[in-house]
């Protein structure tokens, strides 16, 4: 049976690998932060030379990312006008389906060059339609070459699981609401509510009998699992997805439901997934050959309540979608994150999730890279879901509650030393690859803990810190007008962000007028702190507590509320 790495082994010569490898994040953002200050005090000019690099690094990623989130909205946009559903049902045809998509995409052109007036609403209809039409022709393009390799959406199930230790049931009821209202049969789902024995008896059983009895008959079936934590078992989300999911083995086993013909959703309890996203999950899993060695990974937005959480909150969770919408466009560096799905057949392969974890949703992505010798991959499905946005019962716990949410979501850097103890001992991948995904893992968590920091503070230090002699240089002088100009230019990221986000936003509850509005756009203007003490703070606390050995003993489960009206 297929082996990952054990973060609490006993193995003398395991265990001192495991703390080598988790004292190098901290570390190196430790030595960073502080290395801000002595190197400005000794070496002032070094440093100045450093900031003005580090400027224009700033800015030219700014405009990576601007120009990533503009085309991940576009693309995200087109598939949404998709029907995903027809498309599994013609792509048996694949050649009579190309055929039919080549006619239409020319009969819109051609309606389309007969407009007069481009700026019109039905020529701008149109040309969306070409751009849409133009995406699935590229899709059938992809897979025709395999068409013989291609399975029968009739022959898929999906099983949507949603863990929940204490939230209620008008928490996880639109979530379940959402599968039902899903273009996808509903006759071809099984939902799987996965709850914790720890829970308060009276409230889990509620919890069970009102989700059951509404929805009980309207799927497959209506699994419930009630997970016990055992011995070397954490309180966490990984153990309870694992309990639940040997259960469903046993469950399809019985009914000779073939495992590699089932797709596993783990989605947090709050996901509401697009009405489009089991058909186009299906159309991606029946078209590849190899579907088994891919992860499929929806676009999470926090759209539930984003319009009654408070701005300090609204930016981190916007600023999180942004990130998983730009690294939709480079799947081959992206990492199952939230909610996602999975072959169930890959999922029992490689003995699912590790029940001493706390970040579920990545380490089960690692686990199956190494199992398959690192052919293995996330593939994008360009459709949100849309899940809670940190809301609580007061503004500043609310606020207390994202730091905390953020630095769980930091404490997956937890898979650094893991995933670096799988390579060591899998020669099967190249150095190459393993080397750039710990490269890629260490340089994101690290610039996540002091890039903010970096340009809050460093911009001042060598003239604060370097002594008169460095502040009598020209470069001493000239230091704070590059870095502010830079800086200035780097705020086109920011623009992009404000409209973008504007743009994405969900209807408006009656509930809040338009002057809501205005606060969403002024809310931008608390980037810099928020970035600081939202956004790196976590992240150097995760990492320390890591490096130091304080390891978190459970799953934090991140409080939520609904406003309702």
């Amino acid at each position: 049976m297929f082996s990952y790495p054990n973060p609490r082994t006993t193995d003398p010569i395991e265990r001192r690998r495991q703390r080598i490898f988790e004292f190098i994040p901290g570390f190196l953002t430790w030595f960073t932060l502080i290395g801000m200050f002595v190197f400005s005090f000794l070496l002032p000019v070094w440093v100045a030379v450093f900031i003005i690099a580090f400027d224009i690094y700033w800015l030219f990623r700014t405009i990576y990312i601007s120009f990533y989130s503009v085309v991940a909205y576009r693309k995200l946009e087109r598939h949404k006008r998709i029907d995903w559903m027809d498309c599994c049902r013609k792509i048996s045809d694949p050649d009579n389906f190309l055929n039919q998509v080549s006619l239409e995409l020319k009969k819109l052109k051609k309606e389309y060059r007969k407009k007069i007036w481009r700026f019109s609403k039905s020529c701008k209809a149109i040309k969306k339609k070409i751009c849409s039409v133009r995406e699935i022709k590229k899709e059938i393009e992809s897979v025709i070459k395999n068409k013989d390799k291609m399975l029968d959406w009739n022959e898929i199930y999906h099983v949507v699981m949603f863990p929940t230790a204490n939230e209620g049931p008008e928490i996880i009821e639109p979530a379940i609401q959402a599968v039902a209202d899903s273009d996808y049969p509903n006759d071809k789902f099984i939902i799987l509510l996965a709850t914790e024995e720890r829970e308060d008896k009276k409230k889990r059983e509620h919890k069970i009998n009102y989700l059951k009895s509404k929805f009980g008959n309207k799927f497959y079936d209506f699994l419930v699992t009630v997970h016990k934590v055992e011995k070397g078992e954490m309180k966490a989300k990984a153990s309870n997805t694992t309990f639940a999911a040997k259960r469903l083995k046993k469950y399809l086993e019985a009914r000779k439901i073939p495992l590699e013909k089932v797709i596993l959703s783990n989605f947090d309890c709050d996901t509401c997934a697009h009405p489009q996203y089991f058909a186009a999950l299906t159309f991606k899993f029946i078209t590849d050959p190899k579907r088994l060695q891919f992860a499929y990974q929806p676009l999470p937005m926090y759209h539930n309540n984003i319009w009654d959480t408070n701005a300090f909150v609204r930016i981190i969770v916007t600023g999180s979608s942004f990130w998983h919408m730009i690294k939709a466009m480079q799947p081959e560096h992206m990492v199952t994150f939230s909610s996602h799905s999975e072959p169930f057949k890959t999922i029992v392969d490689v003995d699912y999730w590790p029940v001493n974890v706390i970040s579920e949703d990545s380490v089960i992505y690692f686990k199956c890279f190494n199992y398959f010798n690192g052919d293995y991959q996330v593939k994008p499905v360009y459709l949100p879901v849309s899940l809670d946005a940190v809301l609580t019962s007061s503004y500043w716990k609310t606020v207390i509650n994202q730091y905390k949410q953020k630095r769980r979501w930091a404490y997956g850097i937890e898979n650094f030393p893991l995933l670096a103890r799988a390579f060591l001992r899998n020669n099967k991948i190249a150095l190459t690859k393993k080397a750039r995904h710990l490269f890629t893992m260490l340089e994101g968590h690290h610039s996540w803990a002091t890039n903010a920091v970096i340009i809050a503070f460093l911009g001042w230090l060598p003239v604060i810190l370097g002594g008169s002699e460095f502040n009598e240089t020209v470069l001493s002088h000239n230091l704070p007008y590059i870095t502010r100009n830079l800086m200035n230019l780097a705020l086109i990221g920011l623009i992009v962000s404000m409209f973008l986000s504007l743009l994405l936003l969900p209807p408006r509850p009656r509930r809040y007028s338009q002057k809501r509005y205005i606060y969403m756009f002024l809310q931008w203007f608390l980037v810099p702190v928020v970035t600081v003490f939202l956004g790196a703070v976590p992240a150097i606390d995760a990492q320390t507590r890591i490096m130091l050995g304080k390891y978190f003993g459970e799953f934090w489960v991140t409080d939520k509320i609904r406003k309702k009206g």
